[in-house]
């Protein structure tokens, strides 16, 4: 059985349930708590930004270690190269990350326990790795990778490179979902659990704090995941800099 723990939205819809419009409330409830993260996250870069100065403040520098790790965990996988990538890669992990976990706050959800949250999510990481892959290697090399750079013989036979396409088409499209459907599932079996303890009251209170911490670890863990093979799809496709220097060699 569907169960979830009451928000602050369900709430505020229950109560206007008169007004024509408080069903949308209840429809766009997983945008709105969305954008509380957005608005959560703008003010934290706001005020982290906002009077830079050489010896950093306790905001500032925990901002300036994130920045850090998050370069260090790109380009070690993409290579110096991949730098460009770091904004996109941090912003989406900080974001998840934010969405999981406010969650836990009484009256508050989890956006991505929501498949529409996640499969827009995982739509922009597939967006993003098809127009740098094009943008990186040109429309026939992005032609030329999903062929498996057939060569020679290889490429003579026209059915291989031709399945080849095919099956990494297939591929391509289907990462979005695999990427949306295990963040949301994640989540949302993280919820339930929390919903199904706090069921219990009082006697289901050390069960629910043992809980709440697993759960904790599993919203970083996901968002991790999800910035992880985010990063990985990037790879696939670019070109690093000792590959260029091999080519052009």
């Amino acid at each position: 059985m569907h169960t979830e723990l009451p928000t602050l939205v369900g709430i505020i819809a229950e109560a206007l349930h008169a007004k024509p419009w408080a069903e949308y409330l209840i429809i766009w409830q997983n945008l709105i708590y969305s954008l509380l993260v957005v608005s959560i996250l703008t003010i934290i870069a706001i005020l982290a930004t906002r009077k830079r100065s050489v010896i950093p403040g306790r905001l500032q520098s925990a901002v300036e270690i994130y920045v850090g790790t998050i370069d260090d965990f790109v380009c070690g996988i993409l290579g110096p190269s991949g730098r460009r990538f770091v904004p996109f890669v941090g912003t989406l992990f900080i974001y998840i990350l934010f969405m999981n976990l406010i969650g836990l706050v009484p009256f508050m959800k989890s956006s991505t326990s929501s498949l529409s949250t996640t499969f827009a999510l995982a739509l922009c990481v597939f967006i993003y790795v098809q127009y740098s892959a094009i943008k990186e290697l040109g429309f026939l090399g992005y032609l030329d990778h999903l062929m498996g750079k057939p060569r020679g013989v290889v490429a003579l036979s026209v059915i291989l490179p031709l399945f080849m396409l095919f099956m990494h088409i297939v591929t391509e499209l289907i990462k979005p979902v695999t990427l949306s459907l295990r963040l949301r599932s994640n989540i949302f079996a993280d919820d339930m659990l929390i919903a199904a303890l706090s069921g219990f009251g009082i006697k289901g209170l050390p069960f629910l704090f043992f809980s709440m911490f697993i759960v904790v670890v599993a919203a970083v863990v996901q968002a991790m995941v999800f910035s992880l093979l985010s990063t990985i799809y990037f790879a696939i496709f670019l070109v690093h800099d000792e590959e260029k220097h091999q080519e052009l060699g």
